[in-house]
């Protein structure tokens, strides 16, 4: 726990919680990211500050973050947010780590993905895949994160198999096992998706996707995704801040490539 607290604290000691832009190389565009965190099982006090930390850590773009943190632990509550049709107007990039199951409302949540299909690009970490997954427009909501998982098995820690080695994510990364893991089942994936990586469950021995990219809706909206991510000890591993790092670049177009030669 006290090295936990340690690593916490040095991620975050030149970070400023609600909307910070970070000085970096002036040829490099600046990338003016949302992240929308909260809900039910999981520690997104910590998270929402380890996220942000990691990329501007781990980057040298200029990335300007606002911070959406709706501090409840209910896994129904409606974000007044998404209620604005034009709720993620001016932003390259959206992160959503939030675990809201238990919404079904249609025009809620066609609202929340109606900028996305639009072109909106999007990071989508792990409880993203369980949200608003009841009523009628569950199937909608499992088409934009690109895979539909029904559930989870015991948490443990797991080695993370890249099977896409080329793709511009994963390019020069090499497998890692997590500290600790909730590895989601992943009952289906859909035709836009593309997995990255793929790791094993100690429960049944399948293997299951839990990193993978998806190209979405008529505009081929570019949306990262992983369903790591329910440990912080796991989050401030350097191959996840590294992985969520190039996943939201490559997300908002920047190419991977010229990110790597910045960070040298």
């Amino acid at each position: 726990m006290k090295f936990f607290i340690y690593t916490l604290s040095l991620l975050i000691a030149t970070y400023s919680a609600t909307s910070v832009a970070i000085a970096k190389p002036s040829e490099a565009p600046r990338i003016k990211a949302l992240l929308i965190t909260g809900g039910c099982c999981h520690d997104y006090d910590q998270q929402r500050d380890i996220i942000p930390a990691a990329v501007e850590m781990k980057s040298k773009l200029p990335v300007e973050w606002t911070i959406l943190h709706q501090k409840t632990k209910a896994g129904d509550a409606m974000l007044e947010l998404y209620k604005n049709p034009n709720w993620a107007k001016g932003y390259d990039v959206v992160v959503h780590n939030e675990c809201f199951a238990n919404i079904g409302d249609p025009v809620y949540i066609n609202g929340i993905i109606k900028p996305h299909l639009d072109g909106v690009p999007a990071v989508l970490i792990h409880c993203t895949m369980h949200c608003y997954r009841t009523g009628p427009t569950a199937e909608k909501w499992y088409e934009f994160c690109g895979v539909h998982s029904p559930g989870h098995g015991p948490k443990h820690p797991f080695e993370v198999q890249i099977i896409e080695k080329e793709h511009e994510v994963m390019r020069g990364m090499q497998n890692w096992t997590t500290p600790q893991g909730e590895l989601y089942f992943i009952k289906k994936t859909y035709p836009g998706t593309t997995p990255l990586a793929k790791s094993k469950s100690n429960k049944t021995g399948e293997m299951h996707t839990n990193v993978w990219v998806n190209d979405y809706g008529p505009n081929s909206t570019r949306i990262f995704a992983t369903t790591i991510g329910h440990h912080n000890e796991t989050m401030l591993q350097d191959q996840y801040m590294e992985l969520i790092t190039r996943g939201l670049i490559w997300a908002t177009g920047y190419p991977v490539s010229e990110y790597i030669k910045l960070s040298k």
